[in-house]
């Protein structure tokens, strides 16, 4: 059986860098985003031409009617879902004090980061546990795409670093209750990579990066990321449920 993939967020980005490790992984993908199909046509094809099935699944996992019908495309097109990648999120749409954050922007960032994952994570994971029980053999792993933000503070992004510190603890707590059907969950944690979300602020972390903010002296790309969960997804670490893979060019070591 074609292992199976759900990428939320995975037109662009580190979720784009994940689908074409996962393609090249021969993984059959379903590709998750909020803009129109016709849009995201050339990268839908570009990850064709690597695998031979990939579907896309529009809507906003923020909201549960559309959590409700990716999972039954899904469903329908493929019949079981080995892998789901909780990837997609949001920055505040304006990065204000902490002092001065919103409620209406709290809510639509925790809906997206926190929120969505969360429980489209519970329908997944009472699907895969309804595979395994059907099938001894079958495969599933759950990997959460976090932020060294879940740790490190941004007074100017406070709703987004709450968010990403709930999806580690999230993380946790699958981890926790899928374990006794051998179903490991992890955490990835990017550092600073180079992504629509972070082109507002190139200047500023081309200047921390040149003055030593990491110890690999360069920007984090998305394909730094999906070869982490290439690695993850690849089965290798069956025994390490919960843990945080950091992918940060050694920005959060401590050092003197």
């Amino acid at each position: 059986m074609k292992q199976t993939a759900l990428i939320t967020g995975g037109s662009r980005g580190i979720g784009l860098g994940i689908a074409r490790e996962l393609a090249k992984r021969g993984y059959s993908l379903a590709i998750n985003g909020i803009r129109p199909e016709e849009n995201i046509t050339g990268t839908l094809n570009e990850l064709r031409g690597i695998t031979d099935k990939v579907i896309y699944c529009r809507g906003n996992i923020g909201d549960p009617l559309d959590r409700v019908t990716i999972l039954e495309r899904i469903k329908k097109e493929f019949g079981h879902l080995n892998v789901l990648i909780n990837n997609a999120g949001m920055a505040p749409r304006q990065r204000k004090d902490l002092l001065e954050m919103t409620g209406e922007s709290y809510d639509e960032v925790m809906g997206i980061n926190l929120k969505g994952p969360l429980f489209l994570t519970q329908a997944v994971a009472r699907w895969m546990i309804e595979l395994k029980e059907n099938d001894k053999n079958f495969e599933a792993c759950i990997i959460n795409i976090s932020s060294i933000s879940a740790t490190v503070v941004s007074v100017s992004r406070g709703e987004y670093c709450l968010s990403k510190a709930g999806m580690a603890m999230m993380t946790q707590l699958f981890a926790d209750r899928l374990g006794e059907y051998e179903i490991p969950v992890f955490e990835v944690r990017p550092g600073v990579i180079e992504t629509d979300m972070t082109a507002k602020v190139k200047e500023k972390y081309d200047q921390l990066i040149d003055q030593g903010l990491c110890v690999q002296k360069r920007w984090g790309k998305p394909e730094d990321v999906g070869l982490a969960v290439k690695a993850l997804v690849s089965g290798h670490f069956p025994y390490s449920t919960g843990q945080v893979v950091m992918v940060d060019g050694g920005l959060t070591m401590q050092r003197l």
